[in-house]
């Protein structure tokens, strides 16, 4: 007689056959992953040709599973017998999987950019460390800002004027670096890191920080083992964390670009003063009243539609990256920054329901000075390139292509939960008292639910 678990009927050995292959189908589906970390050649023969083996004789493969759960998934675009998404390529949807970004070098880094706190002894003395580290046991070029050398602290520390004939600088706004630097390592805190990603207005290098700076909520290395760590990332044995940027253009009234349709079919090219009105942002871009006594009133578009009008101190647009930053200080939830979204924040509204939201990313948003406002707006990206705009003009913001590959110390999750207690206290708390030990007597019988029957 046939057993039953479950409520269920027992499967047959063809059903049971059937329903393995669906799985594994399934699973193929859920995620694209690296081979090299998920299967196990046991085959006895067989040769590599440019790094794919050629097997030649019954391979045998064992599946590893990963030690993580599979939660980036490709959706299922069919809904039910009749239904499903466009066949579009363009269109697909695909949540990427955190434990696939694993850094990889297609040629060994031979340029090296390195950021340091300015003004900062901590952070000078491990500049000469690692730039004498790099140059000598790396045989790497490393570039620098030229004002870090025209800064007292470094130009009177005999090691670092000898390091500046070994080293190539540069100088902001006049250089380009997009195609010059392979990596990039910051000695500061994390306004070290939003410089750095303001330096690349387009395709970034792997950035690895180091935290010496007051919060460091971005910066998760130490270094105390300099040698070993900045070792393993450029031998390739990292993570990466993709960070979400935004792209920003403000259009003046009547301008050339204000006439583009969508803001991410207009080019830095089509900007007169690149570095002022088209830019990527790292973690917010902010419309507030400046010093204007009047409240801020500011037209909210998404998607072309007019979805409110903010009154209040102003508006937030954050990055996921930027949801702990100014965003969470005016009441932003906080998002990971893997998670594809754009936050929008009002800063002290007018109205006790206006909430933080969060929209999908590469919506294009666009704030524009209310017809009836008694006051003009003031932008500011990233804490900088503040600048005032009037009625007619038009601040337009989507999610970048182009994000900050930003090195894991451990994982995406572990860095960011660490970041989240150790900087910000994130639910820190006195812990709550056990329950004493009770004593019997009736009362506590009672409460135990222990009575005794007996008469």
């Amino acid at each position: 007689m046939s057993s039953l678990a479950n409520g269920g009927r027992r499967k047959s050995n063809s059903e049971s056959s059937s329903m393995d292959v669906e799985d594994e189908q399934i699973i193929n589906k859920m995620v694209s992953f690296n081979i090299s970390d998920n299967l196990t050649d046991e085959s006895d023969g067989g040769s590599f040709v440019n790094g794919v083996k050629r097997r030649t004789a019954n391979p045998r493969i064992t599946r590893t599973r990963r030690t993580k759960s599979l939660y980036g998934v490709m959706p299922n675009c069919k809904f039910g017998p009749c239904g499903s998404i466009l066949d579009d390529s363009a269109t697909s949807l695909t949540i990427p999987d955190p434990g696939s970004q694993k850094l990889n070098w297609h040629k060994p880094p031979l340029t090296v950019l390195v950021i340091k706190k300015m003004h900062d002894e901590n952070a000078l003395s491990a500049f000469t460390q690692l730039v004498k580290w790099l140059i000598q046991e790396k045989n790497m070029a490393v570039y620098v800002e030229k004002a870090v050398f025209d800064d007292a602290m470094c130009s009177e520390n005999p090691v670092c004027r000898g390091l500046q004939k070994q080293i190539k600088t540069f100088e902001e706004e006049k250089d380009e670096l997009t195609n010059k630097i392979d990596f990039v390592i910051c000695l500061g805190g994390d306004g070290t890191l939003l410089y750095a990603s303001s330096l690349f207005q387009a395709s970034m290098p792997p950035v690895m920080a180091f935290n010496m700076g007051s919060l460091g909520f971005l910066t998760p290395f130490s270094f105390q083992d300099f040698k070993g760590q900045v070792t393993q990332v450029l031998e390739g044995n990292a993570g990466l964390l993709l960070r979400y940027r935004l792209k920003c253009v403000i259009c003046r009234k009547d301008s050339q670009m204000s006439k583009i349709p969508h803001v991410k079919q207009i080019q830095r090219s089509h900007s007169t003063v690149q570095s002022k009105t088209h830019m990527l942002v790292f973690n917010e871009v902010v419309v507030d009243r400046g010093q204007s006594p009047y409240l801020c009133n500011i037209d909210l578009y998404v998607e072309g539609k007019l979805v409110t009008t903010v009154q209040g101190d102003g508006l937030i647009i954050s990055t996921p990256t930027g949801s702990t930053a100014y965003a969470v200080a005016a009441g932003a939830s906080m998002v990971h920054p893997n998670v594809p979204a754009i936050v929008i924040t009002p800063i002290c509204p007018h109205s006790l329901s206006f909430r933080p939201v969060v929209v999908p990313a590469g919506v294009e948003i666009k704030i524009m000075v209310s017809p009836e406002a008694r006051n003009s707006a003031w932008v500011s990206l990233d804490g900088r390139n503040r600048q005032e705009i009037f009625e007619g003009d038009s601040v337009r913001i989507t999610t970048a292509q182009y994000p900050v590959p930003s090195v894991c110390a451990k994982d995406q999750m572990d860095d960011w939960f660490e970041s989240l207690a150790e900087c910000l206290h994130w639910n820190v708390r006195k812990p709550q008292k056990p329950m004493p030990t009770l004593i019997d007597s009736p009362s506590t019988n009672s409460l135990t639910g222990n009575s005794d029957s007996s008469s």
